[in-house]
């Protein structure tokens, strides 16, 4: 099975824990900036990940580069998505981009794997949130750093 770690970083974090999941899983990473519509088809399991710039929204990279993931045919493929944010000083967006990655695959058909609990987190809105639940991993590196390892760890035990 090929595992690829599609992410978008523009300040390394996002960058650094799709290395780190990537070892956990032995997977390879693939900036966002330098993926094709090839590399999502031709991945048995992808994971997508994200921060959350400004508002809500995807940060430029993943904006620039949005057209290789919707030129993709990924329907019925596996997809777990991962995303940063900070919750204390976005509380209202906290961790949009993550749920803008859903609504696209789910809209191209692939299925979605990996929620996690919001138990944990405080913030007021967020769109990767679904039945009460995140639709993926959620990493808060501004305000609890001290938790992402372990977080880390528990999801790619459970996608495994």
């Amino acid at each position: 099975m090929t595992i690829t770690i599609v992410y978008g970083s523009e300040s390394g974090a996002t960058k650094s824990v799709a290395t780190r999941i990537a070892k956990k899983m032995g997977g390879r990473t693939l900036d966002i900036r330098e993926a094709t519509a090839r590399d999502f088809e031709e991945s048995s399991f992808l994971i997508l990940g994200a921060p959350t710039y400004g508002a809500g929204d995807l940060p430029s990279d993943w904006e620039d580069n949005f057209d290789a993931l919707k030129s993709a045919n990924i329907e019925g493929k596996t997809v777990a998505l991962f995303g940063l944010g900070d919750q204390e000083t976005y509380p209202d967006s906290f961790l949009d981009a993550m749920g803008l990655l859903y609504d696209q695959v789910i809209a191209q058909g692939a299925t979605v794997i990996g929620f996690t609990e919001t138990d944990g987190f405080t913030y007021t809105s967020s769109m990767a949130e679904q039945d009460g639940q995140f639709v993926g991993l959620a990493i808060d590196e501004d305000t609890q750093s001290d938790q992402t390892s372990k977080r880390i760890t528990a999801w790619v035990e459970r996608l495994a």
